[in-house]
């Protein structure tokens, strides 16, 4: 469907994340454990167009702080509840995926973000229709690890 998604959410991952956040990013093919127990976020923007699709960003809870403690500047004892990490993960989604969306623009297939939206659990997975392409990527950042999921739809 697009040729070279996996180049486009690599330098979109490595572009927000190494540009607002200082890690150092590298794509590796270890999959996140999703079954640890451990809490997980993840943040979900779409976009709507000649090719639609969603973006989802997979994180441990303590990555999500760690992003939001270097997004905003802040300390881990700074952070009070979820609702300020909600907000970054969704905002951190918006950069990734608004990267994707201006490269596919710039290649004429223009498109609309939708609002972020966040999902959160020790256990769950998100499963796509089945008319719907779906690609996973994994990333190292750091001693971290970030999933970036991409459904699409032909439309």
């Amino acid at each position: 469907m697009i040729e070279d998604l996996e180049q486009l959410v690599g330098s979109a991952v490595t572009e927000v994340m190494t540009t607002m956040m200082s890690f150092k990013v590298q794509p590796t093919q270890e999959a996140i454990n999703f079954s640890t127990g451990e809490g997980h976020l993840a943040s979900a923007v779409g976009f709507i167009g000649k090719t639609t699709g969603v973006v989802y960003l997979y994180a441990s809870d303590r990555f999500a702080r760690l992003m939001t403690c270097r997004l905003l500047g802040l300390e881990d004892s700074d952070i009070e509840g979820d609702e300020m990490v909600n907000d970054a993960m969704g905002e951190m989604a918006n950069m990734v995926v608004g990267h994707i969306k201006s490269r596919l623009v710039d290649r004429g297939m223009a498109c609309v973000l939708t609002i972020p939206s966040i999902v959160r659990g020790s256990n769950f997975s998100i499963e796509p229709v089945s008319s719907a392409e779906r690609r996973v990527y994994y990333f190292n950042c750091d001693q971290s690890r970030l999933g970036v999921e991409v459904m699409l739809k032909h439309s």
